[in-house]
C-alpha cells in the first residue's frame, strides 16, 4: 500500500497574493485569530465524549480555512523524531522546505514551523490543544509575528500520536500569509496510522510552567483585544476548570469573569459575535442572553445545570452593572459565592405577585354590607365563627356568620390552644 509519507505537498493547491495591510506587531488580524477559533472548534466537534478525536475523523473537506496554514505530526514512529507526513502549502513556501523534509528533524532551524514543532512536547504533556503566540526573527533575518495552535488525534483513542497544528504569521511591513485550500492531504494517513508504536504520553506534575517568553501561552488582553482573542483566553480558563473537575473554585471564578468580560464585549461587536455564534453552531437567546456565551466558553457538551448556573451568575453581575474587569471582585465578595449569585438571580428574574382583584373586590362588598342583628348570630353549634368591622368610632360589628366547620376548627385550635 503506498504510504502518505511518500506524498508530502503533492496535494497543495496554489495559493493567492494577499492585500498589503498594516505594519504593526498585532496586525495579525482579526479574520486570521479566528482562523484559529475555527480550528479549535473544529477540533472539539470531532470529540464526540472522548478525550482525543479520531485521525479518521479529520475530514480534509472540513479544513478549507486552515489546511494550507496547517502541519500533521505523526508519532506512531517515535516521539523524538515525530514525522511530518503533510506540510501546508504557505507554511511550505514560507520556510522554503524541500521535498527532502520528512521529519521534524530535517525542519530548519529558524524557520516558522520549527516554531510550531517546539511546542509539540508541550501538548504530549498536556494531553490538551496548546495555543501560542510571539516574534521572532526567520533564516532570511525577518521579524515574523505569528500565532498557533495545536490539537491532539488519537488512533486508539488514548495515546497522542497525532498533532495537527494551524499557524498564520506576518512579516513585519507585508501583507498576512494567504490561506489556501487543498484537496486531499489526509488521505492516506488515516489508513497508515499504527497505534501499536504510538508514544505515550509522559507523567505531568500538578502545573506545567513555560518561561522561554517566545513560548508563552498565555494571551495578554486589553482594551484593544478582539472577540475571538476574548473568547480564546475564556476557554483556556474553562479548560483549567476542566481539568481540574470542578475542584478549584478559584479557577472557576477566572473563568467565568474573563467569559463575563467576553460578554461584555460581545455588546460592543455584535456582527462579529454573530460570526462566532454560527461557527459554533450556538443560537443567541434573547431571554438568556448569557447562556450562548457560556455555551462558547464552557462547550455545549458541558453539563446543563452547570451551564444555566453559569449563566445566571453572569446575568446577575450585569444586573448590577458590574463593569469589565470587575466580575472576580465581585463573586469573590459574595459570601456564598457562585450559589449566591445565582439564587440571587433566580430571586431577580421571579416576576412581582399580581394584585388579589378577587379579595379586593370581596373587601368592598363587606365595606358596604350591612351590620348583623343579634339574632342572625345566632347558631345550633357550640362555637360560631363572625367576621366583624371595624367602624369610623373604632367599635367592631359583626357583618357575617363563617359557616365554614374546618374554619371554625382552626379558630377553635389557635385561640384555645
Amino acid at each position: 500500500m503506498e504510504s502518505y509519507r511518500e506524498f508530502p505537498s503533492e496535494f497543495e493547491a496554489p495559493s493567492e497574493a494577499a492585500d498589503p495591510q498594516e505594519t504593526s506587531i498585532a496586525a495579525i488580524g482579526t479574520d486570521e485569530r479566528r482562523m484559529h477559533v475555527r480550528a479549535y472548534n473544529y477540533w472539539v466537534s470531532l470529540l464526540g465524549g472522548r478525550d482525543f478525536p479520531s485521525i479518521e475523523d479529520l475530514e480534509p473537506a472540513d479544513l478549507a480555512d486552515f489546511a494550507a496554514n496547517s502541519v500533521l505530526l505523526d508519532f506512531t514512529s517515535g516521539r523524538e523524531n515525530p514525522s511530518t507526513p503533510y506540510v501546508g502549502a504557505a507554511i511550505r513556501e514560507e520556510c522554503g522546505l524541500s521535498q527532502d523534509v520528512v521529519t521534524t528533524a530535517d525542519v530548519p532551524s529558524r524557520s516558522l514551523l520549527s516554531r510550531l514543532t517546539d511546542h509539540y512536547l508541550q501538548i504530549i504533556a498536556n494531553r490538551a490543544p496548546v495555543g501560542f503566540e510571539a516574534e521572532f526573527e526567520n533564516q532570511r533575518d525577518e521579524t515574523i509575528c505569528y500565532r498557533g495552535i495545536l490539537m491532539p488525534f488519537s488512533s486508539d483513542g488514548d495515546t497522542i500520536d497525532f498533532i495537527y497544528g494551524v499557524m498564520n504569521w506576518k512579516k513585519l511591513g507585508q501583507a498576512v500569509a494567504p490561506i489556501a485550500a487543498p484537496t486531499d492531504p489526509f488521505a492516506d494517513a488515516r489508513a497508515d496510522a499504527e497505534p501499536a508504536e504510538a508514544v505515550e504520553a509522559p507523567a505531568i506534575g500538578p502545573e506545567i510552567t513555560d518561561t522561554d517568553p517566545e513560548t508563552d501561552i498565555d494571551i495578554e488582553l486589553d482594551e484593544d483585544s478582539g472577540l475571538a482573542d476574548r473568547l480564546w483566553a475564556a476557554r483556556e480558563s474553562a479548560e483549567a476548570v476542566t481539568a481540574a473537575e470542578g475542584r478549584s473554585r478559584e479557577a472557576l471564578y477566572r473563568a467565568l469573569s474573563r467569559a463575563y468580560d467576553f460578554a461584555l464585549a460581545c455588546r460592543q461587536e455584535p456582527d462579529e459575535y454573530a460570526e462566532l455564534l454560527e461557527e459554533s453552531g450556538v443560537k443567541a437567546q434573547a431571554r438568556a442572553p448569557m447562556t450562548p456565551v457560556v455555551k462558547l466558553v464552557f462547550g455545549i457538551n458541558c453539563e446543563k445545570a452547570r451551564l444555566t448556573e453559569y449563566a445566571a451568575a453572569l446575568s446577575y453581575a450585569d444586573r448590577q452593572g458590574i463593569g469589565a474587569g470587575g466580575f472576580l471582585g465581585f463573586i469573590e465578595a459574595q459570601a456564598g459565592g457562585l450559589k449566591a449569585l445565582v439564587a440571587a438571580e433566580r430571586q431577580a428574574r421571579r416576576p412581582d405577585p399580581k394584585p388579589d382583584t378577587k379579595s379586593a373586590r370581596a373587601r368592598e362588598r363587606l365595606r358596604a354590607a350591612s351590620p348583623l342583628a343579634p339574632e342572625a348570630i345566632a347558631s345550633d353549634q357550640e362555637f360560631a365563627l363572625v367576621l366583624t368591622r371595624r367602624t369610623n368610632t373604632g367599635q367592631h360589628e359583626a357583618i357575617a356568620l363563617v359557616d365554614d366547620s374546618s374554619l371554625v376548627e382552626r379558630a377553635i385550635r389557635r385561640v384555645g390552644g
